[in-house]
């Protein structure tokens, strides 16, 4: 997936990780950049095509799509976290974050599979978490919609393969964003963790892991 000459959309793209995708994808000369917020009034980025966006209103995606009929990579990094315990947590707000992490990036795949199929293949990167391997007090509900992002990832790049889109995921762990700002804990530079995943994407690489620690989870895994 060549960033060159691409044509992208980045969800959530007014802040944190996303407003940095939306500005590198620019610096490394994408040919357009739709950056998609649920007000896009708040995109500030010079050069990049403010986009209405809400991923879990199927109307909106659907516009989305209709919208941008030319693009050749899509950047699912739009996400939430409410802090949610599974078993005595709202079930309402457990909902809200399937719903989020989960089902609207599922959803901006199955718009724009077709139309990155007509323009070539293209790319998709979904951005998931080192959550996505395990789980962590006042997490429980992100951990679990962060996992079910990880096998939904795995299964459309099967699904996707044969007309030629590579589909990558990214892992990482605590970043200095808005979500982790009431942490106090060492966190990710996010310019970096952006980086790290456009190089990945470009060297065709399914998973990038953004930070020794996430590496070190992923490893742990058959333990």
């Amino acid at each position: 997936m060549k960033i060159e000459g691409s044509i992208a959309l980045v969800t959530g793209a007014n802040r944190g990780l996303g407003r940095h995708f939306v500005q590198q994808l620019l610096d490394r000369g994408a040919a357009k950049v739709y950056a998609a917020a649920r007000r896009p009034e708040t995109v500030d980025v010079p050069g990049a095509i403010p986009l209405a966006l809400d991923i879990t209103d199927p109307a909106a995606v659907a516009a989305a799509a209709a919208g941008a009929p030319d693009l050749t990579l899509l950047v699912n990094n739009a996400g939430t976290t409410t802090g949610s315990h599974l078993v005595t947590g709202d079930l309402t707000t457990i909902r809200q974050e399937i719903d989020t992490n989960f089902y609207g990036p599922l959803a901006m795949i199955r718009a724009f599979a077709p139309i990155l199929a007509r323009n070539g293949g293209g790319g998709i990167l979904n951005v998931n978490s080192r959550l996505s391997w395990l789980s962590y007090p006042g997490a429980g509900a992100y951990a679990a919609s962060k996992a079910a992002a990880w096998s939904m990832t795995n299964g459309v790049r099967l699904e996707l393969a044969g007309q030629g889109t590579q589909v990558t995921g990214l892992y990482l762990s605590a970043t200095d964003t808005d979500m982790m700002a009431g942490w106090d804990i060492p966190k990710n530079d996010p310019a970096d963790v952006v980086t790290v995943a456009l190089d990945g994407l470009e060297a065709g690489a399914p998973e990038v892991l953004a930070d020794q620690e996430t590496r070190e989870t992923k490893a742990a895994l058959a333990t």
